[in-house]
């Protein structure tokens, strides 16, 4: 059985997170829908073509910059020291510069403006 994980993060401003999304991420918007309760709902689509849900709960929600870490995503990419320009040149900012760990991936980690950490990675590498 063949299964996939979608992470879904919720945003006080969903909007804003979509432009920081396509600008800084290099992200593609691929769906937007407002949900029956009034929210926002978004697709995104990632360079390797994973996907991301992104919404805008209708009220009372707060961001993770608000009440603190909530979670981490971990995103491949094809050239990690590219995507790291790009995300700091954009906006994101940068929680662990770029380094190369002994399972073969090169990574950084950055937290975005409503407080969501992400973790890029390429592969350079198989582990043994």
């Amino acid at each position: 059985m063949e299964q996939t994980v979608t992470p879904y993060l919720l945003y006080e401003n969903a909007e804003d997170a979509a432009e920081f999304f396509t600008r800084a991420f290099a992200f593609k918007e691929v769906d937007r829908q407002t949900g029956a309760a009034g929210g926002l709902h978004l697709e995104l689509e990632t360079e390797l073509g994973g996907r991301i849900y992104a919404g805008q709960p209708p009220q009372g929600y707060r961001n993770p910059a608000d009440v603190g870490r909530t979670s981490l995503v971990y995103v491949l990419v094809s050239d990690v020291d590219a995507h790291h320009d790009r995300a700091k040149r954009d906006g994101a900012t940068i929680v662990e510069e770029l380094v190369d760990l002994p399972f073969g991936h090169r990574r950084y980690t950055c937290r975005d403006p409503q407080g969501h950490e992400w973790s890029f990675a390429q592969v350079l590498r198989a582990p043994e």
